[in-house]
């Protein structure tokens, strides 16, 4: 009798023991998430802001054709700022051409720079990019703030800004459809505030043992 008294405290050890491993390592998964998960686009306190209404222009692009900018639609715009002078920017277009293709459904893609015309007529040529709508003005970027590229805003289909920040790769450039998705101003927002919230329930609990 006494044997299995003593067994039966044994099963419970080690069965607390395997759920304090549990415990331990479901923690450490949730930290190798924070660190390993995907960095969102930086966004700049600049410039209108994330739900806000989306400053409203109408222009001509470089091949004449009207466009609205901020205007209620079918389709969330997606308003690329660039440079043919920009190596980053220029090593994102087959991005930019992959993601026209796959988000077509949703999504439109408009190209924005400033300067001379001759310049920016013959990157859009030579990088073949005929496909999008391609913007030359100094206003529209001064409206955004936009200071450093290359600098994406998405606007949605109400012509609310839902997201934006700068970009450099694939990964920075989905993270705003995630935003976008989520409800959030950014992919950063919304990991700090499940850290936050992990961080209160730990403190819940910590304080609940203390009380106990």
């Amino acid at each position: 009798m006494e044997a299995l008294i003593i067994s039966n405290f044994l099963l419970w050890g080690v069965v607390l023991c395997l759920l304090l491993v549990i415990l331990a390592l479901s923690r450490q998964i949730g930290v190798l998430y924070e660190r390993v998960a995907p960095m969102g686009a930086l966004t700049m306190d600049k410039g209108p802001a994330v739900g806000d209404a989306a400053p409203r222009f109408e222009l001509p692009d470089l091949l004449g054709r009207r466009l609205t900018i901020g205007e209620r639609g079918q389709h969330s715009q997606l308003l690329f700022f660039l440079s043919p002078t920009c190596p980053v920017c220029k090593k994102l277009l087959p991005i930019l051409k992959s993601v026209a293709g796959t988000e077509s459904a949703w999504l439109r893609i408009v190209l924005a720079s400033d300067g001379e015309m001759p310049e920016h007529l013959a990157f859009y040529r030579q990088a073949g990019l005929e496909r999008f709508p391609y913007l030359l003005s100094t206003e529209l970027g001064m409206k955004f703030q936009i200071s450093k590229l290359p600098y994406a805003v998405l606007i949605d289909e109400t012509g609310v800004i839902r997201a934006k920040g700068l970009i450099n790769s694939r990964e920075q450039l989905e993270s705003l459809f995630t935003a976008k998705e989520l409800g959030v101003a950014s992919v950063q927002e919304f990991l700090a505030a499940g850290s936050l919230d992990e961080t209160r329930i730990s403190r819940k609990e910590n304080s609940n043992a203390l009380v106990g």
